[in-house]
């Protein structure tokens, strides 16, 4: 067995990938620290594939470097015994069966647990002797799920697998993902669009927008740090003065700002010169920086 370093489990210095004359990835640079549940966030296109592709050692990066587990990822065999990586797009054999992939699964993953495999078949309603072809999009996404649950791998990815679930078995998942987390704590990556259901789920946030890394933080400081001023026209204005807006809506003589930073004692002018205060969403929070519309962040179940 490979010893595993502690502390940082993915280190990434200026890591760029180009595709011709497109550049998926752009002068990336951040770490994910052990037994945390990383959100990798940002529209269609953005680059969140790619890169978790280069951090799996399927695709070689242009130029930059990358350290999992202190070493490259790249044809390393004894980094990626530990990392798991599921799809949305997940392929498997022509005649293949449910039974057949959790079957084959130990051969993969070291630290499989067969009874959780088995606790998850039944949370889903997998029908486990259906060839895969046959199945649905659900089945078939839950597939995924069960695998990179039950791998129990140290670093585990979910490029959006649970897009095909419908919301009841989106829950269990991450209802059966913090309670195993909890239990075995390991580092999770979730890439999705579905930012508000997973909002709670995430302790921290890497945010790509056109393959630049724009926002890596702490999720709950993230989640404070925007606010919502309403009030007339005149008002929000004379206390937004110079300060960063993300958003402004305008009705009438009504307005609405979307705002980074404020202080309490800010707050407390803010409603003192009139104005209401809101919370900004985590999912708004990324809209407004990726300036991208509530559309691209909406998937059908």
């Amino acid at each position: 067995m490979t010893a595993i370093i502690e502390g940082s489990v993915i280190e990434v210095r200026g890591l760029t990938k180009r595709f011709g004359t497109v550049t998926a990835v752009d002068d990336a640079t951040f770490t994910v620290e052990e037994n945390t549940i990383y959100g990798l966030l940002g529209r269609n296109g953005a680059g969140k594939t790619t890169l978790m592709q280069l951090l799996t050692g399927q695709d070689f990066a242009t130029s930059g470097d990358i350290r999992v587990f202190g070493q490259s990822p790249v044809e390393n065999a004894a980094v990626l015994q530990h990392v798991s990586f599921i799809k949305e797009s997940q392929r498997y054999p022509e005649d293949f069966r449910a039974k057949h992939v959790l079957k084959s699964a130990p051969w993969f993953f070291e630290n499989w647990d067969a009874d959780f495999a088995a606790q998850l078949v039944d949370d889903f309603r997998l029908p486990l002797n259906r060839r895969i072809k046959k199945m649905s999009r659900g089945q078939v996404s839950a597939i995924g799920v069960i695998v990179g649950l039950a791998s129990r791998a140290r670093l585990t990815f979910f490029d959006e697998p649970y897009l095909g679930l419908d919301a009841v078995a989106r829950q269990t998942f991450y209802d059966r993902l913090l309670a195993d987390y909890a239990e075995h704590p390991r580092t999770v990556v979730l890439s999705t669009h579905l930012i508000d259901e997973v909002s709670n789920l995430l302790e921290h946030v890497l945010v790509i927008d056109e393959g630049r890394i724009i926002i890596d933080q702490d999720a709950e400081s993230l989640r404070g740090s925007a606010t919502t001023l309403v009030g007339t026209a005149s008002a929000v204005d004379g206390f937004v003065g110079a300060r960063e807006v993300l958003h402004r809506d305008a009705i009438g003589g009504l307005a609405s700002v979307t705002v980074l930073g404020l202080t309490a004692q800010e707050r407390t002018d803010a409603a003192a010169a009139g104005l209401e205060l809101a919370p900004v969403s985590l999912q708004q929070l990324v809209i407004h920086r990726t300036n991208t519309s509530e559309k691209e962040f909406e998937v059908s179940a």
